[in-house]
C-alpha cells in the first residue's frame, strides 16, 4: 500500500528491505537505536565514493553466499512463526497454502499486467503474500482449521496455567 500511495503521490517506490529480519535473527540486535543508526551510516556512506568501492570489492562469491544466509533466514523466520503459532501442517489445507508461499516467494514468479498506458508486476514476497491471502480464502476446510487452532490455544492456555 506505501507503494501505491508513493507512487500516487509522485515518490519513489518503497519496500520493507527484508533482509533486514535476517540480520536481525542473526545478530540477535533488535535495538531501535542500532537500526536507526544503521541507517544514518547506509544513507551516509551511500554518498561516499571509496565506501562504494570497497563494497564493489568483495567477490561475488562472498556476497552470494551472504545473500543464501539471509534470505534462507527470512524463510526458515516465517516457518518459524508458522511454528510457534502452532500451525498444523499436518493438515493438506495448512501445508498447500504455506508451500505455495514458499514457492512463489523464492521462486521468482511475477505476474506482469500491460495496459495501456500502465505496467504493473507484482513478485516477489509481495506476490506470495496476495496468493496465500488468496488461497486461504477459497481452499475448503477454512473453518476446520480455525476451530482447531482455538482448540490448540485453549489448550496451551491450560498448560500454561498450570505450570
Amino acid at each position: 500500500m506505501a507503494t501505491v500511495i508513493a507512487s500516487m503521490l509522485g515518490g519513489p517506490p518503497n519496500t520493507t528491505y527484508g533482509e533486514n529480519i535476517g540480520v536481525l535473527a542473526i545478530t540477535r540486535v533488535f535495538s531501535v537505536f542500532v537500526i536507526g543508526g544503521a541507517a544514518v551510516l547506509a544513507i551516509f556512506f551511500g554518498f561516499i565514493d571509496i565506501i562504494a568501492v570497497l563494497i564493489e570489492s568483495i567477490p561475488t562469491a562472498v556476497m552470494g553466499g551472504v545473500s543464501i544466509l539471509l534470505f534462507g533466514i527470512i524463510a526458515s523466520s516465517g516457518l518459524r512463526m508458522l511454528i510457534d503459532n502452532n500451525v498444523d501442517l499436518g493438515q493438506n489445507r495448512n501445508l498447500i497454502i504455506a508451500s505455495v508461499i514458499l514457492v512463489i516467494g523464492i521462486g521468482g514468479l511475477y505476474i506482469e499486467l500491460q495496459l495501456p498506458n500502465f505496467d504493473l508486476q507484482v513478485s516477489g514476497m509481495a506476490l506470495s503474500a496476495i496468493v496465500g491471502v488468496i488461497l486461504n480464502l477459497i481452499l475448503p476446510g477454512r473453518e476446520k482449521a480455525s476451530r482447531n487452532q482455538d482448540q490448540m490455544f485453549k489448550a496451551d492456555s491450560k498448560e500454561k496455567k498450570a505450570s
